[in-house]
């Protein structure tokens, strides 16, 4: 459970902002999006591995 303590004054749209945030890095809706359906190891492992060619092809570009 997430506890976000409002201090006195604060604006309440500043303190939903501070929850989307610390509710965003805890990963939750990520994990229950991917439970949703089964995927293959092998799959997760491709996706993996496109990713991290993106990334690197990516960070290759910005050295030029």
């Amino acid at each position: 459970m997430l506890i976000i303590p409002i201090k006195d004054g604060e604006n309440i749209d500043k303190a939903l902002k501070r929850f989307k945030r610390k509710f965003d890095k805890t990963g939750v809706m990520k994990s229950l999006r991917a439970r949703k359906q089964f995927v293959k190891p092998s799959i997760v492992h491709r996706t993996k591995i496109k990713k991290a060619q993106y990334v690197q092809k990516l960070r290759d570009g910005e050295n030029l």
